[in-house]
């Protein structure tokens, strides 16, 4: 099974990397539109800034060929973020292969020692719909780092609340997404990403 990674400049790479060596797999890191094109499983993670990444996809004609992909593909963090239609980071349009918008959290006033910007830690994802995810990972916690957030709609796959209640994971047709970092997540990533790779 032919699996890759798409390079480009974000900034989790290696560490998604490094999760898929120790499920056993082998990726390829590469922004080859042949070689991506022809993989059996895409992954398309990234930690960065919405406008300065999706400027970089369009200059390397990256952002067409996502869209284009009929194999399945994971984004991870701003990888859910570019996959949706708006972000509000940067008034930035994004891929639209999710219809939601992403806006910034908002801390509730008076507190926020509590509600922290950004989200960063443990929480618990509910709401599971799915084959990214089996029954027994329901109310399980994985771990974000986020300041922006996808809202709640018909593609979505797992909830979790911090200040709103928001999409942690988004899935159309050969399309997955998860707001948390599998490749950080433990066990309960480990078990997600197989699960990816099992589709």
């Amino acid at each position: 099974m032919k699996i890759v990674i798409i390079k480009y400049n974000a900034g989790n790479i290696e560490s998604v990397n490094n999760a898929l060596n120790r499920l056993g797999v082998n990726a390829e890191i590469t922004a080859d539109h042949e070689k991506i094109r022809n993989a059996d499983k895409v992954i398309f993670p990234g930690v960065g800034e919405a406008s300065t990444t999706m400027d970089y996809l369009r200059k390397h004609k990256l952002d067409e060929l996502i869209v284009s992909l009929k194999q399945p593909v994971l984004g991870i963090c701003l990888g859910l973020q570019l996959m949706c239609s708006h972000s509000e980071e940067g008034d930035t349009k994004c891929l639209g292969i999710f219809d939601e918008k992403v806006k910034r959290f908002v801390p509730e006033p008076g507190k926020e020692y509590i509600t922290k910007v950004p989200h960063m830690g443990w929480n618990s994802i509910t709401g599971l719909k799915s084959n990214l995810f089996t029954k027994e990972l329901e109310n399980k916690y994985v771990y974000f780092v986020h300041s922006y957030y996808a809202g709640i709609g018909k593609d979505t796959a797992a909830t979790c609340n911090y200040i709103v209640p928001f999409s942690a994971a988004l899935q159309k047709n050969n399309f997955y997404a998860t707001q948390f970092h599998p490749e950080k997540s433990g066990e309960i990533g480990a078990r997600i990403l197989k699960n990816f790779l099992e589709i």
